[in-house]
């Protein structure tokens, strides 16, 4: 027992030690972007901020220009917005170096940083293999460890660390559905979503996290006639969630975003073992397990399937109504924005619907 116990400690310890050095870096520790969630582990052992570029688009004061930005670079209009978005967000912020998920994630992501090379920007590649096979996950990683500077050793005491912030925000998450259900959809969506980069500190996303969590002790269950799932890519929407609720609804899981945080880990798990686990760059059929566990175990009425504008995962809406018997919204999206009007009608007698169902059943 005292073994285990020493051992836990200097894992701990290698942890707090990679993290206190990081943090003397300060300012100047340079910056690293991603297209997506990769082995976040690996890249604050080596001593990188991360900035998930999505967020950095997404969280802009005025997204829509920056779409507007690399149109007027080239970009064609019918091209995902999110892939323009992350452009313009990677040139604004002065990135000098990106993880780019080339495979597992945005069928346009060679063509993005193949643009961002032509700019001077250093392009680390990495791909999640489509079969799930672990020797070639672990040759990514270790390519990956080997391009960022880091030991193994080092990568596996940060994902202790950083497993202790996500089972936290897996208790955000549990509070959204159960223990008298205190989380709006959007805070639900908003901590898990973050975990991609840890907001680009993890010691400063905790503390926010355990204030939140603090906070939550004194709200009242919130009230919803529908319990929806809202699973695809993250919205573009700004005002998807506010809607839901002041018509009676709440989202009480977000597929993907739930991925983010990966909801998985345990202690002493292998970090290859992690990311074979992680269901959103792999193939469908895996992510629809997880869906239907979830619509059980979390009560859920009805799906919200939002798919992106020009993008391949489009075609995934055959392959989950075809699979999964729930009443179904897809709902598409384009810039970044409100939503319109002919999109909220559609919501609205969504949600109606639902209602009604419901009310029959308890008669």
């Amino acid at each position: 027992m005292s073994n285990i116990s020493e051992d836990k400690a200097t894992t701990e310890d290698k942890a707090t030690k990679v993290l206190a050095m990081a943090a003397e870096g300060g300012s100047n520790r340079p910056k690293i972007g991603i297209t997506t969630t990769v082995p976040l582990e690996i890249i604050l052992a080596a001593g990188f901020v991360p900035l998930d570029l999505n967020n950095l688009f997404i969280s802009h004061n005025n997204s829509l220009h920056l779409v507007h930005e690399a149109e007027i670079q080239g970009f064609p209009r019918t091209l995902c917005a999110w892939i323009k978005g992350i452009y313009s967000a990677a040139r604004r912020e002065k990135i000098s170096q990106i993880v780019a998920v080339t495979q597992g994630d945005c069928s346009n992501t060679q063509a993005l940083i193949e643009m961002l090379s032509l700019e001077g920007i250093r392009i680390v590649p990495f791909a999640y293999p489509y079969d799930r096979d672990r020797e070639l996950l672990r040759l990514q990683m270790e390519r990956l460890r080997q391009a960022l500077g880091c030991s193994w050793e080092e990568a596996m005491a940060m994902k202790e660390r950083l497993d202790t912030i996500r089972r936290k925000v897996h208790q955000i998450d549990r509070l959204s559905w159960a223990d008298g259900g205190v989380v709006s959809g959007f805070e639900n969506h908003y901590y898990q979503v973050s975990c991609s980069d840890m907001q680009a500190d993890p010691e400063k996303f905790e503390a926010k996290v355990d204030q939140f969590l603090a906070e939550l002790s004194t709200r009242s269950r919130m009230q919803e006639k529908v319990r929806l799932g809202f699973i695809g890519v993250p919205p573009i929407f700004t005002d998807l969630y506010p809607l839901i609720e002041s018509l009676e609804g709440r989202v009480v899981f977000n597929e993907v975003q739930r991925q983010f945080s990966m909801p998985g880990c345990g202690q002493g798990e292998d970090l290859v073992e992690q990311y074979l686990r992680y269901t959103y760059p792999y193939d469908i059929f895996a992510r629809i397990v997880d869906i239907k566990e979830q619509i059980a175990v979390r009560r859920i009425d009805g799906l919200i399937h939002y798919v992106q504008s020009f993008c391949f995962h489009r075609l995934e809406d055959l392959i989950v109504r075809k699979s999964i018997h729930l009443p179904i919204l897809t709902l598409e999206g384009d810039n970044p924005g409100q939503i319109d009007a002919r999109t909220r009608i559609r919501i609205e007698s969504f949600l109606q619907v639902l209602k009604e169902r419901s009310a029959d059943a308890k008669r």
